[in-house]
């Protein structure tokens, strides 16, 4: 399933997420332990929230924590299992 995802690098050593995809307008994320993917789209939680998250997963730490800390993010995914999203 994450043959075309990025493997979160996870600095700290203790993130949630496994494997990450960025979009033109989307950051896909995939946790450990989900069978699905969690689609974060600049129009459902807005752009500088989406470029925000773009930098902390190519940074490899803190995007587990921004997702969780702010709200209109955490609820904000649409979920897609097993397939790949286009931008």
């Amino acid at each position: 399933m994450c043959d075309f995802m990025q493997v979160y690098q996870n600095l700290k050593g203790d993130s949630g997420i496994s494997h990450y995809e960025i979009g033109t307008d989307y950051v896909a994320v995939k946790f450990k332990g989900s069978a699905g993917m969690y689609v974060y789209k600049t129009r459902r939680v807005g752009k500088s929230h989406v470029e925000r998250m773009k930098t902390l997963a190519q940074k490899g730490q803190g995007l587990s924590t921004y997702i969780s800390q702010h709200p209109t993010v955490r609820e904000g995914y649409v979920l897609a299992e097993n397939q790949r999203q286009e931008a």
